[in-house]
């Protein structure tokens, strides 16, 4: 048995927890590839023109897997109970994924989250387990063994983001969900330009999950978007550490233009700078808009320190 596993949206979130789970279970996986033109070429052409550019990639990557597994992991998350719910997407992804490909014979291994439901984490890997007619203590053992992998990982993370803090250079904070800031080519050209720059960028998606949503309601208390919430409380820890703050989102993203627009109406002491990633435009743009914003931010440290 192997199992296929898209690299795209909560791949980034979950990848530890995942690999580590099929791991301990003795099971075989295999993950697409980096995102490429090939990828986007081809989720554009399955997905409906409204959808965003992230879902667009995620169907890309469940296409290049179709043929190459036996099952295609597909998760659906609802909601996290007090931390909020999630956008549409994660919630009907599951069903668009069977609609989209029904004609092409694949089989969708998935688990579901709805903690107002009772349907816990453990209780969905459990479930999962027996699907792939594996025994409930050795699921339980590996699920508790995927979750310390993932807990440590988180904390490496986020230590050694607290060293990049503490750099003396130009910090700039960059907010995107983490299946943009991760991905190859919806973020990491951007954090590619800024290293290249001489800036550091500082994820805000490796804030701890907890403080970030406390921490949200600093900037604004109303929001129902638990990942939205981690990255506005990001904000709020992260603002007075670094020189700017760069928001990056894909095309039509509908919580992020809400989002967005709220961060920059109420964090009046940083540049911001709004970048939209639509899938179409080229690298020269993109370097061009950061590179001035880098420019700007220079200038105003130059005069801060009376060197102008």
């Amino acid at each position: 048995m192997k199992i296929g596993i898209p690299r795209a949206l909560l791949y980034y979130k979950y990848r530890y927890l995942w690999e580590t789970f099929f791991d301990e279970l003795g099971i075989e996986y295999i993950i697409s590839p980096d995102t490429n033109k090939e990828i986007i070429s081809k989720g554009m052409t399955y997905a409906i023109d409204e959808a965003c550019l992230s879902s667009k990639i995620y169907l890309g990557h469940v296409e290049w897997l179709i043929g190459k597994c036996d099952y295609i992991l597909v998760p659906r998350v609802s909601n996290y109970g007090g931390a909020g719910t999630v956008c549409t997407k994660f919630q009907a992804i599951y069903d668009i994924v069977k609609n989209t490909f029904r004609d092409r014979d694949i089989k969708i291994l998935y688990y579901n989250i709805d903690v107002k439901s009772a349907d816990f984490e453990a209780r969905a890997f459990l479930k999962m387990g027996k699907l792939l007619n594996k025994r409930k203590p050795k699921c339980m053992r590996a699920y508790l063994i995927a979750k310390q992998a993932e807990k440590t990982a988180r904390i490496m993370d986020e230590k050694y983001q607290e060293q990049l803090l503490n750099e003396d250079k130009i910090k700039i904070l960059l907010i995107a969900h983490h299946y943009n800031i991760n991905d190859r080519y919806i973020g990491a050209p951007i954090i590619d330009y800024l290293r290249e720059m001489d800036a550091i960028p500082i994820i805000g998606d490796i804030a701890n999950k907890k403080e970030a949503i406390t921490k949200s309601a600093e900037i604004t208390d109303t929001l129902p978007w638990a990942y939205n919430k981690e990255l506005v409380g990001s904000v709020a820890m992260y603002k007075d550490r670094v020189d700017g703050i760069i928001l990056i989102s894909s095309f039509n993203c509908g919580p992020d233009s809400l989002v967005n627009e709220i961060i920059i109406r109420r964090v009046k002491d940083k540049p911001i700078l709004n970048l939209i990633v639509d899938g179409q435009e080229g690298s020269a743009g993109m370097e061009t808009r950061l590179e001035s914003f880098l420019d700007i931010i220079k200038f105003k440290k130059d005069d801060y320190s009376g060197n102008v």
